[in-house]
């Protein structure tokens, strides 16, 4: 068995057979399942040396894990035998076939999987910057808030609570919504629900876009009197006077509310570099990949590859979307690299677990066509049941860093 990884501060000379840009969930699923297909000549872009669970933030906010358990050394995810280079891409370019480093050094490639992930863009909304991780603000989508998130629920008696999501794509869709039900179901246990205000801001036109889960979580908003702001979003905050601005874009109009406490949702986008890039969709305002929805392959340059959250496709940005395209991924990647043409689909699977109380969830799981694709078929997954949040809370970690990162799954 080859040595542990340690990063490479410089990159080798020459070109190597496959770059991954990113080493979260995607690149490393991608690497570790092309190392088991034979190859050789890896190396992986990534400048963090945590490795985090990302799913489990949501519960971390909502009391029920720990951040330490959602974090492992990037260094034990790095496949044996993949070359890491702890480093920020800063452009790339696919003419050339070279990809550029913070701090100008350059690594050149024959085959180029784009997975970078998705950038937060705090500044997205006037006020949000500022007012995040102070006083009665919080958010899951980065871990030094997620924490904060539970402190301010668990403080709370009475006052209005907010929790808001942006009209951009996000990463996993429904999490904006499972805290306010996680923070609704214990104060209903606290027996304060009934003195908190709790106002769910969508940008979306229905509580979800598949008619089979959207009437279970109709149920679940009207069980805790949540007040739903649908077609809207959170356009401005002021930290200091405890307010933001919702706009309801389709009436045109604004209202001001006051909060106790904010959970808000950071307007979201492909990092900067990979917006300037030349492997931008154009189709896409917010920069992110081109690439086939089926086959994973750039339109125009087809020795690049895009999934993950970075990919501009018609479907979520889960961890559940990864699993499903990094083997569809790697097959036609392995088939171009063979002289042949790309053999496998993506049909655009994804998943979200729904969680709609402390110990209760219902899974979601559809395709590019927005129909349910249980992976439980004796199961009705369309309820909301416990024995799926165990499934959430337990089993998906283990599977994560046990079977998904290495290539197993």
């Amino acid at each position: 068995m080859a040595a542990r990884p340690t990063p490479s501060r410089l990159p080798d000379t020459g070109r190597h057979r496959v770059v991954v840009i990113g080493g979260g969930s995607a690149g490393i699923t991608v690497a570790a399942r092309l190392r088991r297909a034979g190859v050789t000549d890896i190396t992986i872009v990534e400048p963090s040396d945590t490795h985090w669970y990302q799913p489990l933030w949501t519960l971390v906010g909502g009391g029920q894990a720990s951040l330490r358990g959602t974090r492992r050394p990037e260094a034990s995810v790095i496949p044996d035998g993949v070359r890491w280079v702890r480093r920020h891409a800063v452009a790339v370019d696919p003419d050339a076939r070279t990809v550029t480093l913070f701090g100008g050094d350059q690594l050149s490639y024959e085959y180029l999987v784009m997975a970078p992930g998705i950038q937060l863009d705090w500044n997205g909304v006037p006020g949000l910057a500022d007012a995040v991780g102070h006083g009665r603000v919080s958010s899951n989508y980065a871990p030094e808030y997620a924490p904060r998130t539970w402190e301010l629920i668990k403080g709370m008696r009475s006052g209005t609570a907010v929790f808001t999501q942006p009209a951009t794509p996000v990463k996993c869709g429904g999490a904006p919504q499972k805290i306010a039900y996680l923070a609704a179901d214990y104060w209903r246990k606290q027996k304060v629900l009934d003195r908190i205000r709790v106002v769910l801001v969508l940008p979306t036109p229905a509580l979800f876009g598949v008619p089979e889960w959207r009437r279970t979580l109709e149920q679940v908003v009207h069980r805790y009197g949540i007040e739903v702001r649908l077609q809207s979003e959170m356009t401005a905050v002021d930290g200091d006077r405890h307010e933001i601005v919702v706009t309801d874009h389709a009436g045109g109009t604004s209202e001001t509310i006051r909060y106790d406490l904010l959970h808000a949702v950071p307007p979201q986008s492909a990092p900067d570099w990979v917006k300037a890039s030349p492997l931008a969709d154009p189709a896409s305002p917010l920069g992110f990949v081109a690439a086939d929805k089926h086959t994973l392959r750039h339109p125009v340059y087809g020795n690049v590859f895009a999934l993950g959250d970075v990919a501009n496709l018609p479907t979520s940005k889960t961890g559940a979307a990864v699993r499903k395209q990094a083997p569809v991924l790697v097959a036609n990647l392995l088939d171009v690299m063979n002289g042949r043409s790309p053999s496998r689909g993506y049909d655009g699977y994804t998943s979200c677990p729904l969680v709609t109380a402390r110990d209760r969830m219902a899974l979601a799981e559809f395709d590019y066509d927005l129909k349910p694709r249980p992976s439980f078929p004796l199961i009705n997954t369309f309820k909301e049941r416990r024995d799926m949040w165990v499934f959430k809370r337990y089993a998906l970690p283990s599977i994560y860093w046990h079977d998904m990162l290495t290539g197993r799954l």
